[in-house]
């Protein structure tokens, strides 16, 4: 079993790589891979070869996943950049910011 620590619309902050520093919402999970899209970080150019005769050859920008191990979680409650602990309750296990003990939801 893979622990999620961080979910689809979470907002995240990249802490190395090329787009160090950058923050965006996470649009996918891969768990299996350890792998998450951002939205806004690690674009790679994909050059389109044309397919009939009367259309052009273009490169499209694509976002690509990077991995869960590079990216921090932003608290929602303390707007810091921090690391994610579980807590169990009222028969549920919730997400709790490490620095200030708030719940994710």
């Amino acid at each position: 079993m893979i622990i999620r620590k961080v979910k689809k619309n979470d907002k995240v902050l990249v802490i190395t790589g090329k787009d160090r520093a950058k923050t965006g919402k996470v649009l996918k999970t891969l768990p299996q891979e350890g792998r998450v899209l951002v939205e806004g970080v690690n674009f790679v150019m994909r050059h389109q070869r044309p397919r009939k005769t009367n259309e052009k050859g273009s490169i499209i920008k694509q976002e690509r996943p990077i991995s869960i191990a590079n990216v921090k979680i932003i608290c929602p409650q303390c707007a810091k950049a921090t690391r994610i602990g579980f807590v169990r309750k009222d028969g549920g296990k919730f997400r709790v910011c490490k620095k200030c003990g708030a719940e994710f939801k």
